[in-house]
């Protein structure tokens, strides 16, 4: 499978700033496999240094962290040569010996020729076990397959030629080709093992089996978070929040039986881990936004839309019949399908805006960064005159940039409301 993220590791590989370089992301997203593929497309080696099925090449790190010395003593244990600037040194599971973490600021001072990489999950409870090199490694974080990803890995790279192109552009044959593509990928996903099975047995209910072969290994995983995590609570948040995307969350109705201390630490653990995310609300008034992003007032998206359907527990039949993708469980899986889009297309920096007054409240789904403007987007049915929030926006803000809705209709501009309409599936390409 092709992913977007092997441009960004060109970019490391070639930059003269490049430093070591760590991939994070949840479990399961294709860390390892991206960049076992870049070791072997773009070096003469690699050198893979598995922390977790190896146990015994920790004790490399026990000693001095000196990068000389490390290397020599890898050179040995994996019987091959470890060359500056024909071999990728790759950690896998890094957090296995959190002391690795540590050594790449020795990798970065000492031998800054060589190709350092490394990739892990639940990395950030492994930061707190180790002295973590601040200002000298890189990172880039790995989300499941975007749509366009989905389209090149289940064959259709034309479609995800189009689906990357001028929205405006796109014949009605197209389109209709797109949405129905679009279909399956709302219960799909973009888990890569859940995609590679839709794509070696063409059944949807075989990407349903790994989904839920995933959520049990994530479940699994709550014994490792940390001691003052409640592995139950853990649990049902993680069931709650899959029912809640799009809703404000209030930690009191994620949980019955706990306290809003202990459901705070699951919900706040399981965004460490990546299989939920924070989406806070933000003022438009200037950027950046995530300095006035609000920590009581937020939202939560899923790590991904199958992950979300399997937990949600939706009858599948009945929401797959529906003609109109935004009304897919109550309009929650465009919702979801749009922020991890944008996830992906605003490096992770998502935020939402919510007005509160005391005789009215309104709220627009998603704000977007688009060449130094402020864009408010909404995911919506419906004509112009419904979007009573948007307008509020635009006139309250009308420093910021137009209003971006998406719908399950075609693309259609209104200039002089400062609104533009695209479909759902244009999500990426219009906020990238």
């Amino acid at each position: 499978m092709r992913r977007f993220i092997d441009d960004e590791l060109l970019s490391w590989q070639v930059s003269t700033r490049r430093k070591p370089l760590i991939l994070r992301g949840a479990r399961q997203v294709g860390k390892t496999w991206s960049l076992k593929e870049f070791g072997k497309n773009r070096f003469e080696s690699l050198a893979l240094v598995d922390l977790e099925r190896n146990p015994s090449l920790r004790r490399v790190f026990d000693g001095d962290l000196h990068a000389a010395r490390i290397c020599s003593d890898l050179e040995v244990l994996l019987r091959q040569e470890i060359t500056p600037g024909k071999t990728l040194l790759f950690f896998d599971e890094i957090q296995a010996a959190p002391r690795t973490i540590t050594a790449l600021r020795y990798f970065y001072e000492e031998m800054p020729e060589l190709h350092v990489v490394a990739a892990g999950s639940l990395l950030e409870f492994a930061f707190k076990e180790a002295s973590f090199p601040v200002g000298r490694v890189q990172f880039l974080n790995l989300y499941p397959l975007c749509f366009a990803e989905y389209l090149e890995a289940t064959g259709n790279t034309p479609a995800a030629s189009a689906l990357l192109g001028n929205p405006a552009e796109i014949s009605p044959v197209v389109h209709e080709l797109l949405r129905d593509e679009l279909k399956h990928y709302f219960f799909i996903g973009g888990m890569p093992s859940a995609v590679n099975a839709y794509v070696e047995h063409g059944s949807m209910r075989e990407a349903f089996e790994v989904q839920g072969e995933i959520v049990e290994s994530y479940r699994m995983d709550f014994a490792k978070y940390t001691p003052q995590v409640d592995r139950y609570c853990l649990d049902s948040v993680f069931t709650s929040l899959a029912q809640r995307v799009g809703d404000q969350i209030k930690y009191a109705r994620l949980g019955a039986g706990y306290s809003n201390l202990t459901l705070k630490k699951a919900f706040d653990a399981l965004c460490l881990a990546q299989l939920a995310r924070r989406i806070p609300s933000a003022d438009p008034t200037a950027l950046p936004l995530g300095a006035s992003a609000s920590a009581k007032v937020f939202k939560a998206l899923m790590l991904d839309l199958g992950v979300m359907r399997y937990l949600s527990g939706m009858p599948d039949d009945i929401e797959y019949a529906k003609g109109n993708l935004l009304t897919m469980y109550r309009g929650a899986m465009a919702e979801q399908f749009v922020g991890q889009e944008m996830l992906v297309s605003q490096k992770g920096a998502l935020y939402y805006w919510d007005r509160q007054a005391k005789s009215s409240s309104a709220e627009v789904d998603y704000l977007a960064v688009l060449g130094g403007r402020i864009h408010p987007v909404e995911v919506k049915s419906g004509a112009t005159g419904s979007l009573r929030s948007l307008h509020l926006f635009l006139a309250s803000y009308p420093e910021c940039g137009k209003a971006l809705v998406f719908s399950d209709r075609p693309y259609a501009d209104f200039p002089e409301q400062k609104i533009t309409f695209l479909p759902l599936y244009a999500a990426y390409a219009a906020t990238k």
